[in-house]
């Protein structure tokens, strides 16, 4: 439904043009917990008479049986729409609302208030222009109303709005509300917001919302309606960077044509500019910008278009076409600033796949610089992320991608995380900028090859990565192994678990995180030894299949070779070589896995030992077979 307007009933097709011109403001609700932000949309709603006639009814009733107004209108529950919002009186989820003046169409979200909602209220903020900071008047301005201003901030809102609300509780004070706006304004410098409007407001009575309020004659400046309806919208704030667009699709309907489809991030372009392909730097001109109405002379931020060139350049989804005088930078390490949205940690050294203008990349993250709080602002030393929480972090990306710095362009400069073993969103992060060393370190060519070094030893390389609980009698069977292929004439190593810590991981404790990196460097280890020419056998517990997986995708599948030591863990604990389990019941060892920390099993380990039927002989001599059935070793070596 749109904004009343007597258009409607004179000229449809005319009330409908103008509909369809009108700019669109998205902005945000936020701050502590019941301040009034449902009531507020929900005032906006019923002033711009976007209420159907049985919405109107439906609110009398609800406010008369669980509204908190005793029997009048209660406006917040237009927005909250869970059952378990209208008996808590709070937000819990991301509401969105949509409504119309006859000056702007508005796009509205009520974020929630509590700190376990984080993730929610940044998903709300991430698309809009302004943050409506909700203050109650009794209370000024609290922690949760810093942390959302905060948030804010870090998204990149710049246009802030004070709503100190519930004035017709404090009597309509200006020393009230000018107190409170010195103590945001105060506060607000550390966190580099500058454009603020304050605005004395009751929700709920509607002064100062879309009229004047004769209670406040004190106060001169703009209604809410009036700011929303006037001020500048990041779109056009977007027109006027330089230009980009993300591909997103090769379109390529015949032999005649091909053109490069995207929405424009920023900037705008027209037919002969010159523009760089990135990340691999060729430059042409645009030829045509290519539309379902026709073709364009002009394009700016926010449309879909396709755009043909004048050259033939290797250009792909996920490039990015920029303007040839300013193109954003291109690099594979980056500061990042991480926002977490998932129950299970970020554990740094873990690969995760980052998704940032249309294309999609494997990534790792080093473990965090620091973790924020957001209450305190204060940078706290953290080895993990936990849900909603906030980091820096570095990244590094398996290959160069175009960017630019998150605070001068929000489109360019943010992406998500997603597991790559489930699928899942995991995080949201803003590029802060590019390591020097992504510049000046690049890959040396080699004269000796894998291959030279392989038919040098005569031998096939391969990595077989032996995983098991403790006890499982991993170390025992790779001992044995190695021995047997040794007397075969075979070139190998043995990289042992405990044997590792005592070197190249000695620095290692045995938390989630720690456990990432252990395995991510005996990994990397691995890749080397395997180019090396060698057969390489590693006996590790390595619990995570996320970790598994990254080692097996570091060199070709016939190199790796998953061998699962399965032994259940009431035999591995009545073993127990080392008295590890003993400590553990008794309170000494903590993180012990298959006790207080998981071991994921693997799903299709590539070779399956049960050690309840088989013993380490047999065990080796299944294994021994399985490297002759795929020539990694001859039968008679």
């Amino acid at each position: 439904m749109s904004h009343v307007s007597a258009l409607i009933s004179e000229d449809i097709e005319k009330y409908l043009k103008a509909h369809e011109q009108k700019s669109l403001l998205r902005f945000i609700t936020c701050g502590s917990v019941d301040d009034g932000k449902s009531t507020l949309i929900g005032r906006l709603l019923y002033e711009s008479k976007m209420l159907f006639e049985d919405q109107m009814e439906a609110l009398v009733a609800d406010s008369k049986k669980v509204g908190t107004q005793g029997g009048e209108l209660d406006f917040a529950l237009l927005v909250d729409g869970l059952a378990a919002e209208r008996e808590q009186g709070i937000t819990i989820d991301v509401a969105y609302r949509f409504f119309s003046t006859d000056q702007r169409k508005f796009i509205v979200a009520d974020t929630p208030g509590h700190e376990q909602y984080t993730r929610n209220m940044v998903t709300g903020a991430s698309t809009a222009d302004v943050a409506i900071v909700m203050i109650d008047a009794r209370r000024g301005v609290l922690t949760q109303s810093r942390r959302h201003s905060y948030l804010a901030s870090l998204i990149g809102i710049r246009k802030i709005v004070l709503a100190v609300n519930k004035m017709d509780l404090m009597g309509y004070s200006e020393k009230i509300f000018n107190d409170i706006v010195a103590d945001y304004r105060e506060f607000a410098k550390k966190i580099n917001l500058e454009d603020i409007t304050a605005i004395p407001m009751s929700a709920l009575r509607g002064d100062n919302i879309t009229e004047q309020s004769e209670h406040m004659p004190w106060f001169h400046g703009t209604t809410l309606m009036g700011y929303l309806e006037t001020v500048e919208i990041d779109e056009a704030r977007q027109q006027k960077l330089p230009f980009r667009m993300p591909v997103q699709w090769v379109n390529r309907p015949n032999l005649d044509f091909r053109g490069f489809a995207g929405c424009i991030a920023s900037g705008q372009i027209h037919p002969g500019d010159s523009v760089r392909i990135l990340p691999s730097g060729r430059v042409s001109k645009v030829a045509r910008i290519v539309t379902q109405d026709g073709d364009l002379q002009q394009a700016v931020a926010g449309q879909s278009i396709t755009m043909t060139l004048a050259d033939e350049v290797d250009c792909s989804r996920g490039d990015v076409i920029a303007v040839a005088d300013a193109p954003p930078d291109v690099a594979d390490q980056f500061q990042v600033t991480l926002i977490w949205m998932h129950e299970q940690p970020m554990l740094g050294g873990r690969p995760y796949l980052m998704k940032i203008s249309g294309k999609t990349i494997p990534v790792t993250f080093a473990a965090p610089k620091y973790k924020i709080n957001v209450n305190t602002l204060e940078h706290l030393a953290a080895k993990e992320l936990a849900l909603n929480e906030i980091g820096v972090c570095n990244l590094s990306s398996s290959q160069p991608i175009a960017f630019d710095a998150y605070a001068d362009n929000r489109e360019t400069g943010s992406f998500i995380l997603i597991d790559r073993l489930s699928n899942s969103t995991v995080g949201a992060g803003l590029i802060d900028f590019s390591l020097r060393r992504s510049q000046n370190i690049h890959m040396q060519h080699v004269s000796v090859s894998q291959k030279d070094r392989s038919e040098r030893l005569q031998q096939k390389p391969a990595l077989l990565w032996f995983t098991g609980l403790s006890g499982a009698g991993k170390s025992t069977i790779a001992n044995l192994l190695e021995a047997r292929l040794h007397a075969r004439g075979r070139h190998t190593y043995l990289l042992d678990g405990d044997n590792v810590r005592h070197g190249l991981n000695r620095d290692l404790g045995f938390t989630d995180a720690d456990r990432v990196e252990n395995i991510r460097r005996v990994a990397e280890v691995g890749k080397l030894l395997v180019d090396a020419g060698l057969i390489t056998v590693t006996a590790f517990i390595s619990p995570f299949q996320a970790e598994r997986e990254m080692a097996r995708k570091l060199m070709s599948n016939s190199e790796f070779l998953e061998v699962f030591i399965d032994t259940p863990l009431a035999v591995a604990e009545e073993r127990d070589p080392k008295g590890l389990y003993k400590k553990v019941r008794r309170g000494e060892l903590k993180n012990f896995t298959g006790i207080d920390s998981p071991f994921e099993v693997p799903e299709t380990p590539d070779i399956h030992i049960s050690t309840l039927s088989l013993s380490a002989e047999e065990a080796v001599d299944k294994i021994i077979a399985e490297l002759v059935a795929r020539e990694i070793i001859a039968a008679d070596s």
